[in-house]
């Protein structure tokens, strides 16, 4: 694991600070995800929006592990970054798993009325998200999830 985060002589993060997360293809992994996201539950990240956008991070990070790397062996990394600005936090969740539609799959989720049904987890993100986006850079991609606040 590698994490990484700026912070300033009196104690608080400068801005924008940036921190790193690489791990396995292991859905076990989500807690540690998730307490590592805790750092930024912080100034000036809303605690509301910092609860979205860690709902938005565990199903990326699921979504990840469950489907772009289900081909793919336990040690194929995937990369977390988060940048807190003033007024945005980005979250970008890196993969090495096929490409895919994004418009496609958010136009194909499962009506919500059924409850056995998963696959909604890109829809919840998009709830989330101000900016919601996917790109194929190099031999990895990209999600990229933006959340502005005030």
């Amino acid at each position: 694991m590698q994490t990484n985060l700026s912070v300033s002589t009196n104690g608080s993060p400068e801005l924008p600070y940036r921190a790193h997360l690489q791990l396995n293809t292991d859905l076990n992994l989500l807690a540690q995800v998730l307490a590592w996201f805790e750092q930024f539950n912080q100034p000036p990240v809303p605690y509301s929006v910092w609860l979205e956008c860690q709902l938005a991070l565990a199903e990326g990070f699921t979504n990840a592990v469950r489907h772009a790397h289900e081909d793919q062996p336990t040690d194929a990394p995937i990369e977390i970054e988060v940048t807190v600005q003033r007024q945005a936090i980005e979250i970008r969740i890196w993969d090495v798993g096929a490409e895919f539609d994004l418009e496609q799959r958010l136009s194909n989720t499962p009506p919500i009325e059924d409850e056995a049904v998963h696959g909604r987890g890109l829809d919840i993100i998009k709830k989330i998200a101000t900016t919601l986006s996917y790109s194929h850079i190099g031999q990895r991609n990209c999600l990229l999830i933006i959340k502005n606040y005030e």
